[in-house]
């Protein structure tokens, strides 16, 4: 590969590649091309919310080799495979462009793919980073998923499963049997149960804070306090969701900031669940059934 150099991206450079102020990138003398290696770790906080790879901004002399390490996941890898190879007369170019099609990606092939991939790993070409797969509300899913995950985690390339319910005992879906959140107890057995807690006021109006500086809103402290209060009868995700309509309603009003009016206003638009629910049973018979 040619020479390459890092460099911090100015705004002008922008408009030509999907990069933003404080990126690190690198340009191959070559072919010319521009790629993202992260993020600068000085632009890097203590609270992000965004997934990103912060890498040191690169020092001394442009390098001549690069060692590139690509990222694949197994579903890239089935979905390639899986796609129907066509002839080369113009033909079948035409008709692949026209209507691509795509096939079942079956269990054949799918254990020919981990054969590959075992290979690769004994033989130190490649390096199996186990994903997460976050599930939630599980108590939603019948016996037949949980069969499923019951045979999938068994696998040696099988990601790190997280559950997440606040179901007690409940019923699980498909059966007449009931089960602690609505797991069966096989496979109840093989997971590590987690217990959680609500957020406490003081840890609530940092969140709130967390969120309104990502989204570039500014509030003040007696502010954030009564909108801390709203989470604590409300819910968390309904306190953050008052964030936006408020900031609107503030400049309407002419203000910057998000006042403790604006709360009250935007509050009295929205219902809460707990207040919807409430609002219907009592006027139950003012809706269709």
């Amino acid at each position: 590969m040619g020479a390459y150099s890092s460099l911090l991206v100015s705004p002008a450079f922008m408009i030509y590649v999907q990069v933003a102020v404080g990126d690190v990138i690198y340009i191959e003398s070559n072919s010319g091309a521009v790629k993202r290696v992260g993020r600068s770790d000085a632009f890097a906080t203590e609270f992000d919310l965004e997934a990103e790879e912060y890498v040191p901004l690169p020092k001394g002399e442009v390098h001549k080799k690069k060692e590139i390490v690509q990222d694949v996941t197994l579903h890239d890898l089935d979905a390639a495979n899986a796609r129907p190879q066509g002839g080369q007369d113009i033909l079948s170019l035409m008709g692949q462009m026209m209507k691509p099609r795509k096939t079942e990606i079956t269990d054949k092939l799918r254990q020919e793919i981990n054969k590959v991939v075992n290979r690769y790993v004994d033989e130190g070409v490649a390096e199996l980073v186990p994903g997460v797969l976050f599930i939630d509300e599980v108590h939603m899913l019948d016996m037949e998923c949980f069969s499923y995950l019951n045979r999938a985690l068994e696998c040696s390339l099988s990601p790190i499963v997280i559950f997440a319910t606040n179901r007690g005992i409940c019923t699980v879906r498909g059966t007449d049997m009931t089960s602690p959140h609505g797991i069966p107890l096989d496979l109840l057995d093989r997971l590590l149960i987690v217990r959680t807690e609500t957020y406490g006021p003081a840890e609530m109006i940092q969140i709130l804070a967390i969120r309104a500086q990502v989204e570039g809103l500014e509030i003040d402290e007696e502010s954030l306090a009564y909108l801390g209060e709203i989470g604590q009868q409300a819910s968390l995700r309904h306190a953050i969701q008052l964030l936006s309509p408020a900031s609107v309603v503030a400049k309407m009003n002419g203000r910057d900031k998000i006042c403790k009016v604006d709360l009250d206003e935007v509050n009295s638009l929205y219902l809460d669940a707990k207040s919807s629910a409430r609002l219907l049973q009592e006027q139950q018979d003012r809706y269709i059934s």
